[in-house]
């Protein structure tokens, strides 16, 4: 096109297959190894104000394939902005990025997880949005309007947000699972040898924590030694692989018990070639639920044209192309108010109803990262993988 230069990437991977690794990056984050590169605001760049004039050019860092390539031209088309679009694979490729240019990335949108914006903004690496230049926030959720993160969109706005269960083969499982205990005694199981659990080490954690009621998000030395009993004696023995995807397992075959985020599971079984073969659980007591999120950087060399993007990025027609493009909810209130089955296969993956919304918990990444870390790295080497 004339005016924009898409540069999306192929072939098209799952955004959380993306994050498999993120837990080793986090450690190092929260350590002081990435963000304390960024010096102090007097040798940074000062955050561009806004005049309402649209600039022609738009510049967004973000995930691969991470937006739906319609929503962007026709963005660019309506309002004569050449749409430039960079990927990087990790948060703290996005924050090493940001901290080494001070405020002079030339990027204008970013699109980091959600955990990592505190740290962002005490390190100046994000500007506060204008909010009066983005009036279709009151088309987003209040729950997900006000995030614990940011609860004001001071600096962010939500562009979507998922959770992890599991999806497992009813022809080689019987019952009817509902509970992270229940995945560890399939594992331990029936499913033994065919197991495949996320590379990541938070949510691996998670499964034990669960299955023991413990918190997810627990500090507790003693809790974190009985998870990596579980995890490493209890879990790891029978499973058969470690992935970023589900949808990838299941169609590679020989599992039929996977931990899963939402969307990648919903993409696995529409892509399964008896569907109805498989169910995904969002399993009790709780899991995570995790938000990436809209920002603008620094320095931002186009703030209107940016604030622009985002207001434009939460209108239905929009909101719809997203949802059916990345297969996870924005948030939007509409989703949530209308039936949206007649418009999304396995729509109730994609949209959980509130009572599960209501007990998941959004995953911190602290101190304990480490540990988990070394969690993750022990179970793998007692699966032999």
């Amino acid at each position: 096109m004339s005016n924009s230069d898409l540069s999306i990437l192929r072939p098209r991977f799952s955004r959380r297959q993306l994050l498999k690794g993120m837990a080793l990056g986090a450690g190092a984050v929260l350590a002081g190894g990435g963000l304390s590169a960024c010096t102090s605001s007097r040798t940074m760049a000062p955050a561009t104000t806004t005049d309402g004039t649209l600039e022609n050019k738009l510049n967004i860092y973000s995930w691969g394939d991470y937006d739906d390539p319609g929503v962007l031209s026709r963005f660019s088309e309506r309002n004569d902005i050449r749409v430039n679009v960079d990927s990087y694979g990790s948060n703290e490729e996005l924050i090493a990025k940001l901290s080494a240019s001070r405020g002079t990335s030339g990027y204008d949108i970013v699109v980091p997880s959600s955990y990592m914006v505190p740290q962002m903004v005490e390190h100046e690496l994000l500007q506060p949005l204008n909010r009066d230049l983005l009036p279709n926030l009151s088309f987003v959720d209040d729950r997900f309007r006000h995030l614990s993160i940011d609860p004001d969109n001071t600096y962010a706005v939500c562009k979507c947000f998922g959770t992890t269960g599991f999806v497992y083969d009813t022809r080689a499982i019987s019952g009817n699972p509902t509970s992270w205990a229940d995945f560890v005694e399939l594992a331990q199981g029936q499913a033994s040898g065919k197991v495949a659990v996320l590379e990541d080490a938070w949510e691996v954690c998670a499964i034990a924590l669960g299955a023991r009621n413990e918190d997810l998000n627990t500090q507790d030395p003693r809790v974190l030694e009985e998870c990596r009993e579980l995890v490493v004696e209890g879990i790891a023995p029978h499973v058969k692989a470690y992935v970023g995807n589900a949808a990838t397992a299941m169609s590679q075959g020989g599992f039929t018990l996977m931990q899963a985020f939402n969307g990648d599971a919903r993409q696995g079984i529409l892509n399964a070639d008896d569907p109805d073969r498989w169910k995904f659980v969002f399993p009790t007591p709780t899991a995570n639920l995790w938000y990436d999120v809209w920002c603008i950087a620094r320095g931002a060399a186009h703030p209107d044209a940016a604030h622009a993007f985002l207001n434009d990025i939460l209108t239905e027609e929009n909101v719809l192309a997203e949802v059916d493009y990345i297969g996870y909810s924005t948030g939007a209130r509409f989703l949530h108010e209308k039936d949206m089955s007649e418009t999304f296969d396995r729509s109730d993956l994609i949209f959980p109803e509130d009572d599960i919304l209501n007990r998941l918990v959004e995953c911190v990444h602290d101190k304990t990262m480490g540990t988990r870390v070394e969690i993750l790295s022990a179970a793998q080497t007692r699966s032999g993988t």
